[in-house]
């Protein structure tokens, strides 16, 4: 494990269901509208989030859609300042946001999604989404609920908690749950 920075407490997370999350699509920097399973998912968060204390919280969401649409839900009546912020964007996919994840991965023999993030031609990568995820934390001077997307999520908390890229494959992941990160512990 790398060294951890302080940061301010931070409850992280991911978007509800979209309708191609469940086509089985890759979105990337692409949008596509929340289901109903993904809007029943940010208010699941909401019935989390109104269980915590919030004070002197304010949110930062993905600008995308998706994630925009689900602050709103989970957030709602609950924190006042809010912003977007692109360095919570997913993971650029390049060539491949919107194709079927099935179909590449056959095409490529990948092993699984996260191999395709790094092999997508004119994608992101996980080394330049590591420094964007680097960058945006270090704009944070207060505690916050972060909205964003699947893997940009992993990488933050990989970053928090000190691990490497390596270990985003192991971590815990889903909708309609929220991640509390404070002192580099999960």
């Amino acid at each position: 494990m790398g060294r951890v920075r302080d940061h301010p407490p931070l409850y992280i997370l991911r978007h509800g269901e979209t309708e191609w999350n469940a086509a089985g699509r890759l979105q990337g920097h692409h949008d596509s509208p929340l289901t109903e399973k993904g809007r029943a998912q940010a208010a699941a968060q909401h019935a989390i989030l109104s269980q915590e204390d919030l004070t002197g919280f304010r949110s930062v969401s993905s600008p995308q859609a998706r994630a925009v649409q689900t602050a709103e839900i989970a957030l709602d009546g609950l924190i006042k300042d809010s912003r977007e912020d692109d360095g919570l964007r997913e993971i650029g996919l390049g060539d491949w946001a919107g194709l079927d994840r099935a179909h590449l991965l056959d095409k490529t023999g990948a092993r699984d999604g996260f191999d395709l993030y790094e092999l997508a031609p004119n994608g992101e990568g996980f080394q330049l989404l590591r420094e964007r995820c680097d960058r945006f934390l270090l704009t944070l001077e207060q505690p916050a609920v972060l909205v964003t997307h699947g893997i940009t999520s992993r990488m933050l908390r990989s970053i928090l908690t000190g691990n490497p890229t390596s270990a985003l494959r192991n971590m815990p992941g889903g909708q309609g749950v929220v991640f509390h990160v404070e002192g580099g512990a999960p």
